[in-house]
């Protein structure tokens, strides 16, 4: 198996044990990821950034806030840097680092995120797209 597949198989185990509520499993093993795409892909990589990603979300539906926040703040940073500034990716990220701020009462940082997640999607999408529509569900309920 090539460094390729194993890293595939093990986020399909990661999103399997997620599923399944076992956080802590999970966690641990989009650590060991992390760690493998930093020695064979450096971290600058995308595939990189959306382990991030994934593993900050794991944190932050454990209640792991400060441990999210930094995650998902580098792996948008990411995203950036390697897929531009109006990827679709980048209004995701976007949108659940301001969610993550909204949970912590944190309003007056999510606020700015929803808008450029809304934007972005209005620009890629379109006015009339589901997603924008959840970007404005979001803002408003903020």
């Amino acid at each position: 198996m090539d460094i390729e597949q194993e890293i595939y198989a093990k986020l399909q185990r990661v999103f399997h044990l997620r599923q399944q509520g076992n956080y802590e499993q999970a966690t641990l093993i989009a650590q060991q990821v992390c760690d493998v795409l930093v020695t064979h892909l450096g971290d600058t990589h995308p595939l990189y950034a959306a382990v991030l990603y994934n593993l900050a979300g794991l944190y932050e539906a454990q209640g792991r806030y400060s441990e999210a926040e930094p995650l998902y703040v580098r792996s948008l940073s990411i995203f950036e840097q390697q897929l531009g500034a109006y990827h679709p990716e980048i209004a995701i990220s976007l949108n659940n680092l301001a969610l993550l701020y909204e949970a912590q009462g944190r309003y007056s940082e999510a606020e700015p995120l929803y808008e450029r997640s809304l934007a972005i999607r209005e620009q890629q999408l379109g006015a009339n797209h589901p997603t924008v529509a959840q970007s404005l569900n979001n803002l408003a309920g903020l």
